[in-house]
């Protein structure tokens, strides 16, 4: 039977929003939700927070996620990747004699996670010869009649030579939903994760929303109450 761990980075010293981590989201901490989530998916042998804050993993446990160790101070600065994190934590296990076949990392900041997701993202990596399988969504605009604003406070196309192409005429793009990536443990890849070795879980628009604002914080807390009204009619 393939053994599955959850882990979900969270460290303390975040600046555009402080504490964002455990900042109150329409009731509970924000790491809360991933967390049961996760439970939710009943995919894991084991949900594992790392953290370098003693208030987010006091947090974590209360809802029902391990912390079965802290994370290094060189690992939790404004530069340290999401993969070196998940490595440690990998790492980790290992040292102890504890062997995982896939590993999922959610972020603490996905409200809007659903459970489905997980479980699609597994059963499509677990059925392929992928490595990753990671959440994205649709770009809500084509991304070749997009500009930037020079230092002179003018435009410039950053693909000029789609000017006058009609929208529906333009390739469809996709971003990363920033909530979930699978990661096959016994297989590796030189390919970035929005590679050939990956497999995408399209979300709806609508349950996606990066929180690094408090703009964007506001909006996902709407969203989020949107989507439990939907669900008591």
């Amino acid at each position: 039977m393939c053994k599955k761990v959850c882990i979900i980075p969270a460290r303390g010293g975040s600046k555009r929003i402080p504490k964002k981590n455990i900042k109150p989201f329409y009731g509970k901490p924000l790491i809360a939700y991933s967390i049961e989530t996760a439970k939710q998916s009943e995919l894991f042998d084991r949900i594992i927070v790392s953290t370098d804050d003693e208030e987010i993993a006091k947090i974590a446990k209360e809802y029902g996620a391990e912390v079965p160790f802290m994370r290094p101070k060189e690992l939790a600065d404004d530069y340290s990747g999401t993969d070196k994190v998940t490595k440690h934590a990998i790492d980790w296990l290992e040292s102890i004699g504890e062997k995982y076949d896939y590993v999922c990392t959610i972020y603490a900041t996905a409200p809007l996670l659903q459970a489905q997701y997980l479980v699609e993202g597994y059963e499509k990596l677990k059925h392929s010869d992928a490595v990753y399988v990671f959440s994205c969504t649709s770009m809500p605009f084509p991304i070749q009649r997009t500009f930037k604003i020079t230092k002179n406070g003018r435009c410039e196309m950053f693909f000029p030579e789609y000017y006058s192409a009609r929208s529906q005429d333009l390739e469809e793009a996709y971003q990363d939903a920033g909530q979930f990536y699978w990661q096959k443990l016994s297989k590796k890849s030189d390919e970035p994760i929005f590679g050939k070795d990956s497999i995408p879980i399209i979300l709806p628009r609508h349950l996606v929303q990066d929180i690094d604002t408090l703009e964007d914080w506001e909006r996902a807390e709407k969203l989020y109450k949107i989507l439990q009204m939907e669900k008591i009619q």
